[in-house]
């Protein structure tokens, strides 16, 4: 399907603000979490606000990307973005707790289809060479929105109030849902029967499983994170038995057979299992072990993210003039893993610019196919079952994430509280209680949190390893730059994918 150069340019446009409105939800309410909690006189429920925006966006992907087949990504996308605003409004005047979790839900749930509508409709409007250019821009939204969002949450929260992180969505989100109804064209679409009992099974098993990972560091919640995970395992062999035996299941497990397929969708959960989990630990590393102030700990993961907005965009740009993409996840996940190597051997105390370097260098090659994956991914299946696979890829380094942030917490936690002396207590150290103890105590609580980190390192630079034998198993070839004609067949057959 093609657009005229000005169409499309509107369409990416439309698609980048608001994939970068429902990026920056992730991160702008971060540093106003506080004051919104405090406000509303519900403390102890914060991190409701985060993890119930999270778990709606992560339950709903496989289910909003079989609607997308099913009925048209464009009809997905505009009701999304209309939830997305209206949440935003109801969560600007929420006045209590329990107002404001049911419209972070309501706007996780609209920030799903966002996301995922948006890579699946410029899989509709663009050649497979043309692809890996205009993800690499859409997916240029969320590293963007990791740097400015921060920044943007504290200086929103104190000028204009704490509402404003939210309303700040509106008049942006109008004009880009303006310009989408124009740009944004109808896709054929066949008649076909939604797996509504596998939907069912899967959000399930998804809402268990997420819920088991939150609760699981909590000794108080530790008999209500088993019966998370037992009836998440249940509700997820359900799924499968389900899959196997529908018609037009909601996540074909017959595309993993597909050699493209099966290694284009290891490769992004590496990305959420060896990166995203570990960045939201990085500062306190840095704190804790280089004994740094809060916002100098933040010009690690900076770098980092910074690296990989740059290799995103510069890798998706090379893809489309050359039409080859193997090369870049060999190289980006050779270089992540001799950079969390490094990480793992740099003693304590190393001027910080070093780990600066080897973390940007990181970043570099997780986003050398951090939106490259997906555009091969979506070029090996029919065109028909686009958002199903775009959804399932994204659904794994959600999951992966999700997984590897609530082992890596565990295993600090576990680690730091094991080896540290009796006269310090785990539960309340901080890094201003270290700073200001005497040297001594400063130097071994340094030694201990490096001694931590040493394994965390190593294991995440052993799963990009994994990555390097996934990158070798994706079959090589040229993305091809014919428009796509039919809706049934793969783009690209796997071998030339």
């Amino acid at each position: 399907m093609s657009l005229s150069p000005l169409r499309l340019r509107l369409l990416v446009a439309s698609l980048l603000t608001v994939a970068f409105l429902g990026a920056l939800d992730h991160t702008i309410v971060a540093t106003s979490l506080a004051t919104v909690a405090g406000e509303l006189g519900a403390l102890e429920h914060m991190s409701w606000v985060v993890v119930g925006y999270t778990l709606a966006s992560t339950v709903l992907l496989p289910v909003l990307g079989k609607l997308g087949d099913l009925v048209g990504p464009r009809l997905v996308f505009l009701i999304s973005v209309v939830v997305f605003l209206a949440a935003s409004l109801a969560c600007g005047f929420a006045q209590d707790m329990t107002q404001l979790v049911i419209a972070r839900i309501a706007q996780g749930m609209s920030s799903a289809g966002i996301q995922l509508m948006s890579q699946t409709i410029i899989a509709h409007v663009t050649t497979p060479r043309q692809r890996p250019r205009y993800m690499s821009i859409i997916g240029a939204a969320f590293p963007i929105a990791i740097l400015v969002g921060p920044v943007l949450g504290g200086l929103i929260t104190d000028y204009l109030g704490w509402s404003w992180v939210f309303w700040i969505n509106l008049p942006f989100g109008v004009v880009a849902l303006a310009l989408a109804v124009f740009a944004i064209p109808h896709v054929e679409t066949t008649p076909r029967r939604f797996d509504l009992a596998g939907a069912i099974a899967f959000t399930l098993a998804l809402v268990a499983l997420v819920l088991g990972v939150t609760w699981v560091g909590d000794p108080g919640s530790a008999l209500a994170a088993v019966v998370a995970f037992a009836f998440g395992g249940i509700a997820l062999a359900a799924f499968f038995l389900i899959e196997v035996r529908a018609t037009e299941p909601i996540v074909p497990l017959g595309f993993f057979a597909n050699r493209t397929v099966a290694a284009g969708i290891a490769l992004s959960a590496i990305i959420g299992i060896g990166l995203f989990s570990v960045t939201a630990y990085l500062p306190t590393y840095f704190q804790m072990a280089y004994r740094t102030s809060a916002t100098v700990s933040g010009f690690v993961p900076i770098a980092t993210v910074f690296g990989m907005l740059v290799s995103n965009l510069g890798t998706g740009w090379l893809a489309s003039r050359t039409g080859r993409y193997r090369g870049y996840t060999i190289f980006g996940t050779s270089l992540a893993a001799a950079g969390l190597f490094v990480m793992a051997l740099l003693p304590v105390g190393t001027p910080l610019w070093v780990p600066m370097v080897v973390m940007f260098l990181v970043g570099i090659g997780t986003g050398s196919f951090m939106s490259l994956v997906i555009a091969v991914v979506q070029g090996a299946v029919p065109r028909n079952e686009t958002g199903t696979i775009t959804a399932t890829t994204n659904l794994v380094r959600q999951m992966g994430s999700t997984l590897g942030t609530a082992v890596i917490g565990g295993v600090i936690g576990a680690g730091v509280a094991a080896r540290l002396p009796a006269t310090l207590d785990a539960s309340s150290l901080t890094p201003d209680a270290v700073h200001g103890a005497a040297p001594v105590i400063q130097g071994e609580v340094a030694q201990i949190y490096g001694d931590v980190f040493v394994p965390v390192f190593a294991a995440l630079a052993i799963t990009y390893a994994v990555g390097v034998i996934a990158a070798i198993l994706l079959p090589p070839g040229r993305l091809s730059d014919e428009p796509v004609t039919s809706t049934t067949e793969p783009v690209t057959e796997p071998a030339t994918a």
